[in-house]
C-alpha cells in the first residue's frame, strides 16, 4: 500500500465506525484533567490555543474554561466528536479536518498542541502533521505522546498502523530549530487520569 493510500486508510478508520467508538470510550477522558492544565498555563503567557485531535474536548474543555470558549479552537476527523464538542463549547472554532492540512493562518494561535494525536499518524504523514502544528503557532507548542527511545509499532486493536511510540518531543526539536524545550514531565497511568504519557512544551525561540 503506498503512502497516500495508507493515509487514505487511516483517516478513513478514525473518521468512520472505529473512531466512533472512539469518542464513546472516551466521552469521560477529561475529568481530572484541570490541574495539569492549570499547572501549564500558570507558567507561561497564552491567550488562544488550537488542540490537534480534539475529539470530544478532554483537554479544550479546561483551556475554555481558563482563557474563554472564544479564545480556543479545535481540529479533528471524527465528525462525531466535533458535532458533541461543538454543543459543549458552542463558542469555540472545532472543525472538521485532517491534521495533515490545518485551517488556519500562520501564528494564529499562542499555543498549540496534541495528546495522544501524534502517535496514531501515518509515518509518511508525521513530518506534515508537525509542521503544520508549528505553523499554526505564534509561541508554543505541547505534544503529550507515548515515548519511546525508538520508533517502535504498538498492535492497537487488531488495526495495523495505527499507533507508534517514539520520541516526539526529541523528534521537535531536531526537525524545527526555531524550537526550545521549556518543560517535560511524564503522566502515569496509575494516577487514574491519564495513561502513561510523556509531555513536552517547547517555546518558539
Amino acid at each position: 500500500m503506498s503512502g497516500s493510500d495508507e493515509t487514505t486508510r487511516l483517516e478513513g478508520l478514525w473518521a468512520g465506525d472505529f473512531g466512533d467508538e472512539y469518542v464513546d470510550r472516551n466521552a469521560r477522558a477529561g475529568d481530572g484533567r484541570q490541574e495539569f492544565w492549570t499547572d501549564r498555563l500558570a507558567g507561561i503567557e497564552v491567550a488562544t490555543a488550537l488542540e490537534v485531535g480534539c475529539n470530544v474536548g478532554a483537554n479544550l474543555r479546561w483551556l475554555a474554561e481558563a482563557l474563554g470558549q472564544a479564545n480556543v479552537a479545535g481540529v479533528d476527523i471524527n465528525e462525531k466528536a466535533v458535532e458533541q464538542l461543538s454543543q459543549q463549547l458552542p463558542e469555540a472554532d472545532v472543525r472538521v479536518g485532517p491534521a495533515r492540512d490545518l485551517p488556519f493562518p500562520d501564528a494564529s494561535f499562542d499555543l498549540t498542541f496534541t495528546t495522544g494525536v501524534l502517535i496514531h499518524q501515518p509515518l509518511e504523514e508525521l513530518p506534515h502533521v508537525m509542521a503544520e502544528i508549528v505553523r499554526c503557532s505564534s509561541r508554543y507548542v505541547l505534544c503529550g505522546e507515548y515515548y519511546a527511545e525508538e520508533l517502535v509499532e504498538v498492535p492497537y486493536r487488531g488495526q495495523e498502523g495505527a499507533l507508534f511510540k517514539q520520541d516526539f518531543g526529541g523528534l521537535y526539536l531536531r526537525e524545527y530549530p526555531e524550537l526550545q524545550q521549556v518543560d517535560t514531565g511524564f503522566l502515569p497511568a496509575s494516577e487514574g487520569v491519564w495513561d502513561d504519557i510523556t509531555w513536552w512544551l517547547l517555546e518558539k525561540g
